[in-house]
């Protein structure tokens, strides 16, 4: 079954950018600004407590929308900078890259929002978050015990997450 388009999410995962566990974060928010995962690998100075830095990533996130969306070039409608704009509609970003991390980010139809952050060599990862993103819908949407808005705690969606993940560039 597949979710993004692609080829099924069991038999080949795309393949990683560059070898090595570049990765830093992993963030999972539902549309309500919910973390519903956060992961972190290669992270060694923390300096906010985790829900500052949930609130924080999920503030950027809200940001950054609505600027590429007020800034779209082809949109003869432009909202006001601050409104919340629907999953797909108008302009949106994918990623962005600083001298020390690139921040890659993929929503859902449904409002799941996907943030992964990496080393700044790090290709694109646009196919790898839409993977994770299939995984979430395997391992945890389909779950029976799985509360819609609860944290998730999957543990063969961690463990794949967590594999997967360490195999990214």
């Amino acid at each position: 079954m597949q979710f993004f388009g692609g080829a099924e999410i069991s038999p080949s995962p795309p393949v990683p950018t560059v070898s090595g566990n570049n990765a830093h974060m992993l963030y999972i928010f539902n549309r309500n600004g919910i973390c519903l995962l956060y992961r972190e690998w290669n992270r060694p100075l923390k300096t906010l407590s985790s829900q500052q830095d949930h609130k924080l990533m999920f503030g950027l996130l809200f940001s950054l929308k609505s600027l590429t969306a007020k800034m779209d070039p082809t949109s003869v409608e432009k909202g006001n900078l601050g409104v919340p704009q629907l999953p797909g509609q108008g302009c949106s970003f994918h990623s962005f890259k600083t001298n020390t991390y690139k921040l890659s980010f993929m929503e859902s139809p449904s409002g799941i929002k996907l943030i992964l952050v990496t080393h700044p060599r790090t290709g694109d990862l646009r196919d790898s978050l839409k993977y994770i993103y299939n995984l979430y819908v395997e391992y945890v949407v389909k779950n029976p015990l799985y509360s819609p808005g609860s944290h998730i705690r999957c543990d063969l969606f961690n463990k794949t997450v967590d594999q997967y993940v360490r195999g990214l560039g």
